[in-house]
């Protein structure tokens, strides 16, 4: 996997440095023309054909300043981008998440928005949004698209077994969340044959309310968690205080109600606790699975895979003493520091952001813009594809807990990860989870924040 990530840095650094030939200094071309190369991790075909539809309306706008487009990956990112940084050859604007934004912010490689940003743009963007891409006092990155994670629910299970459907005004608590799990489980297993027990024995055996996919598990405990009251990194006080690492009770709810689930209700899959979002879609098509926690962008696969007659809905996560927030990280549009052309790309930032345009990135992204405007637009507000539940709960999204916090990559991969997955698999228990996250998190981050 290293290798494989180096290999594509070395080829993106090659894709980069290529745009930069044709004479005159760095991105300007002998005639004057200035290039501005912009890497884009869109990755679905609605979506690349949207981003590269806004540059070729850019460039036809703008014959003098040119935006050549560079395709990317989600993959490995940040190892890319910091080649390409080390190199002296980072693009001009960046496609990246916000919480992969600090360590380059502190390292200098990012240049500071504020001054940069039209006072539209700004303004159209809530405060909560912007605190995803602000670290000390600079501003970092436009966020402007996101994804909530939400349950996508057979629709015709969950009549049979007669549970109540939340809504974003009535949402399940964590509490209900499992008691309806049990109901369900029970009534699927029955039907099956299984004579309702669980699940081991009997034509019911394997059927279970909930798939959580968990082969990431950092993100899905922490950005839920914040529905719970959880925080779990807590800066000091000032704009330069450190963070420290803290598991209290608050933090411990989602994890441990799913470990609970799946362990000692047995209404959740234990197999598919290490399994990708789209490794779970087959049992969820079969009836093996009556809801899949997934992120909001999942619904076009569901669209475009699920067998016909297939009746599904989108529901709102559980909600606790957070109510509904939940922490996200953004996809976020940046400038690099180096770009001799800040100015301009700043205004092709805001050409590419305008609220039409954001509509069709999110529509293209199967995601929810972080614009005002934008969620205004009848296109996001349909029941269709679960839309309007989406949208409804936008405004309760929050900035993701490990956003700005020094470290976090290195700490997600070498603590957090391990530390979760042997916690869900029932091989660690909630104290061994918390003095992992505690102790051997703070050691990582204190090597981040050393004066």
């Amino acid at each position: 996997m290293r290798a494989a990530a180096l290999s594509v840095a070395a080829v993106l650094l090659l894709l980069i440095a290529g745009c930069t030939a044709g004479g005159g200094d760095r991105g300007t071309d002998a005639d004057g023309t200035i290039r501005l190369r912009f890497l884009s991790l869109a990755w679905q075909k609605e979506s690349v054909d949207a981003n590269k539809a806004l540059v070729a309306e850019w460039n036809a706008a703008h014959p003098r300043v040119r935006v050549e487009y560079v395709q990317g990956s989600w993959d490995s990112v940040h190892d890319q981008l910091l080649t390409s940084f080390e190199g002296g050859e980072a693009p001009d604007l960046i496609h990246d998440a916000s919480d992969d934004l600090a360590d380059f912010a502190y390292a200098g490689y990012l240049a500071d928005l504020r001054p940069l940003l039209s006072a539209r743009l700004r303004a159209d963007i809530p405060e909560e949004s912007w605190r995803t891409t602000t670290v000390g006092d600079g501003v970092y990155g436009v966020p402007f698209l996101q994804e909530p994670r939400l349950i996508m629910a057979n629709r015709t299970l969950l009549r049979q077994a007669g549970v109540r459907i939340p809504t974003a005004e009535q949402p399940w608590t964590w509490a209900e969340f499992r008691q309806v799990a049990r109901d369900l489980t029970a009534s699927m297993r029955k039907k099956s044959g299984g004579g309702g027990g669980d699940g081991e024995n009997g034509g019911g055996k394997g059927k279970y309310a909930v798939a959580w996919p968990l082969k990431e598990p950092v993100s899905v405990s922490l950005n839920l968690g914040l529905s719970a009251g959880g925080r779990l990194f807590h800066r000091g006080p000032g704009p330069d205080g450190k963070v420290a690492i803290r598991f209290g009770d608050a933090d411990a709810v989602v994890p441990g109600t799913i470990r609970a689930m799946a362990r000692t209700d047995r209404t959740a899959s234990p197999e598919t606790l290490a399994s990708g979002g789209s490794d779970i879609l087959p049992g969820f098509f079969a009836g093996t699975y009556a809801m899949v926690p997934l992120g909001f962008s999942y619904r076009q696969q569901i669209a475009q895979q699920a067998p016909e007659g297939f009746d599904w809905t989108v529901l709102p996560a559980p909600a606790g003493d957070g109510g509904l927030a939940q922490g996200v990280s953004p996809q976020t549009l940046s400038v690099a520091e180096d770009s001799p052309h800040k100015k301009e790309a700043a205004a092709f930032l805001d050409f590419f952001l305008q609220p039409r345009s954001t509509v069709r990135l999110a529509l293209g992204d199967w995601m929810l813009p972080t614009s005002a405007t934008a969620l205004t637009d009848p296109a996001l507000h349909t029941e269709e594809f679960g839309w309007a539940t989406g949208t409804a709960v936008a405004r309760r999204l929050r900035p993701a807990p490990a956003q700005s916090v020094r470290g976090y990559p290195e700490w997600k991969d070498k603590v957090a990860t391990p530390a979760f997955q042997e916690y869900y698999s029932g091989a660690i228990d909630t104290e061994e989870l918390r003095r992992r996250l505690e102790t051997d998190g703070n050691r990582v981050l204190a090597r981040y924040q050393r004066d």
